[in-house]
């Protein structure tokens, strides 16, 4: 069984982010706390860390708490901009998966062997699981392959493949899902951008 599905209870799990939101240092981790009671009260499947508002240092503080809570809650970690960060805050804190915003097609193909390379290294280093964006939204796609060649290199550096659409809370169109379905198969899919309680049936 693919180590992904191995990390949820249910079939198709939610995650929901935590994006450190706040004025000050103070209300930045008192906001995340609140939103991690309200997750936990609503069965949430996961949670996700991300320092889309916040820095790293935030990002430290509620890996910490959450760390130190020892609940059965699976959180993971997603340093924007800084993947190598990521690794480090997984192992550090017991996060047990990382998002990266784009594991292929992003780079020129010269510059996508470091990314091969990186992947290698820093897999070999963690126990976390890997989620990894594809056609990610605001990505750049400089790989010079199609689609369908990206994706089987994705599935082979992630253990999780993330679709979303073009920009933030931007529903993720039934069709690119089910095009990145049809070409990656069984391999676990994560929707991650514009999800609702109206189109989540049809996911």
């Amino acid at each position: 069984m693919n180590k992904v599905l191995k990390l949820f209870k249910q079939k198709k799990p939610i995650i929901g982010l935590i994006h450190l939101k706040g004025n000050t240092d103070e209300e930045i981790i008192n906001n995340a706390i609140k939103e991690i009671d309200i997750y936990k009260q609503n069965n949430i499947d996961g949670i996700l860390v991300e320092n889309y508002f916040g820095n790293y240092y935030h990002m430290e503080s509620i890996l910490g708490y959450l760390k130190n809570e020892e609940s059965e809650l699976v959180y993971g970690v997603n340093c924007l901009n800084m993947d190598v960060m990521s690794f480090d805050l997984a192992n550090r804190f017991n996060a047990k998966f990382i998002q990266m915003d784009s594991v292929v097609g992003h780079l020129k193909p010269r510059d996508d062997y470091s990314l091969e390379a990186f992947l290698k290294k820093y897999r070999s280093e963690t126990d976390a699981c890997i989620f990894g964006g594809v056609r990610f939204k605001y990505q750049p796609i400089l790989s010079q392959r199609s689609i369908e060649e990206d994706l089987k290199i994705g599935m082979t550096r992630c253990d999780a493949i993330v679709v979303t659409q073009d920009a933030t809370g931007q529903e993720t169109s039934l069709g690119k899902i089910t095009e990145f379905r049809n070409i990656i198969g069984d391999f676990p899919l994560f929707v991650g951008a514009g999800m609702t309680l109206e189109n989540c049936d049809k996911n």
